[in-house]
């Protein structure tokens, strides 16, 4: 069966490599015991970091920077991607507003802004896009998504007639919403949010509760930041008509989930489920031999909305067989096999400092995927 044709679907390996890279690396591994084979190479992501380049790699895309505000007003060079239909539009909201660009000493989500987000938005609106994107996760914000909305055209008023300031602090002086001069474009274009989180905007599972402490709030602040949130959610309803605070994932990304929802076409979405929907996987699989997926670690969360799960899924309904390599290996992979994966394994050859296996990575990954092919091969 030298004639087969297999699927490449992995994830990226964080600090190692791409997605796409990984399939290289996956094909050349297999293609030293099947070298007749054909390789679908489709490079994943589950909505987090990364997905933007697998996406434009997966769509042969490109990749744009555009210099936005940064989350404390900064200015930062945040990428986005145009696919490869010439009609979408890629965004993570932490290239533009995520708490990588905040230190331990400076993050403070009374402060930090998503108006970067905003920025991004409009550069892709500028462009002519029909649909984009948006993963929401690693945020430094909690801001409800205002500053996305203001980059955008809308106005936070106080009772003065002032706009507040930035951030999730400010939004205690709220008491008008002018929504006149957003942009007009926006009720044009679809906006798919990757938000795997299912937190409401408010309250001991909210925003400020669950997220607020990783970025920097004390106890105190948790407080008034979740307060603040309720009366912006609050202004909302009353002048917008739109009641986002109990609606799940309206509190993901500080509450960008809300904003989005409430100023623009949005529906939010679980991220492995847009790109395997965007990559047709799906009717991929159909066609092919046997699936290959992976990420750096595989454990008992990986079936809760992650890369190896949700391609084990789409092949499953495709009828196909799953395999799946990983750096890590962690507890509870058992319940993987009864969720569509058919075998897992390590691609590290044994104790080693992280830099240097992070560095071999694709050799481990190739190594491995030829191992795996001769075993494949005593069954042709």
């Amino acid at each position: 069966m030298s004639g087969k044709t297999f699927l490449l679907a992995p994830d990226s390996f964080k600090e190692s490599m791409t997605a796409k890279e990984v399939c290289i690396a996956m094909e050349k591994g297999l293609r030293r015991v099947y070298p007749d084979a054909e390789f679908i190479h489709v490079p994943m992501a589950d909505g987090g970091e990364g997905t933007v380049q697998s996406l434009v790699d997966a769509s042969g895309g490109s990749l744009h920077t555009k210099e936005v505000t940064g989350p404390l007003g900064q200015p930062v060079t945040a990428s986005f991607g145009l696919l490869g239909d010439g009609e979408t539009a890629a965004i993570e909201m932490a290239s533009a507003s995520g708490i990588h660009l905040v230190t331990k000493e400076t993050k403070n989500p009374l402060v930090t802004t998503t108006y970067g987000t905003g920025e991004l938005i409009r550069e892709c609106l500028d462009r002519g896009v029909r649909r984009i994107l948006i993963g929401i996760g690693g945020s430094a914000t909690n801001d409800g998504g205002a500053g996305m909305a203001e980059a955008l055209g809308a106005k936070f008023l106080d009772e003065n007639g002032k706009e507040i300031p930035r951030g999730g602090g400010g939004l205690s002086r709220l008491n008008t919403i002018d929504t006149s001069g957003l942009d007009a474009r926006l009720s044009e274009v679809e906006i798919v949010v990757a938000c795997d989180v299912t937190n409401p905007l408010c309250g001991g599972q909210g925003a400020s509760a669950v997220f607020g402490p990783q970025k920097g709030a004390t106890p105190e602040m948790v407080g008034t930041l979740d307060a603040n949130l309720a009366h912006y959610a609050e202004t909302i309803r009353k002048q917008l008509g739109r009641d986002v605070r109990e609606v799940p994932g309206a509190g993901a990304a500080g509450g960008l989930g809300a904003g989005l929802l409430v100023f623009t076409r949005s529906e939010l979405r679980r991220g492995v489920e847009i790109v395997l929907d965007y990559t047709q996987l799906e009717r991929k699989a159909a066609a092919v031999d046997l699936v290959f997926t992976g990420e750096g670690g595989i454990d008992f969360q990986t079936q809760f909305g992650k890369t190896p799960h949700g391609v084990a899924a789409a092949a499953k309904r495709a009828g196909k067989k799953v395999i799946a390599v990983a750096g890590y290996i962690g507890d509870g992979i058992d319940k993987l096999y009864e969720e569509g994966i058919d075998a897992v394994f390590g691609i590290v050859p044994g104790a080693g400092e992280l830099p240097d296996l992070l560095a071999a990575g694709p050799e481990n990954v190739a190594r491995t995927c030829e191992n795996i092919a001769r075993v494949l091969k005593f069954a042709d």
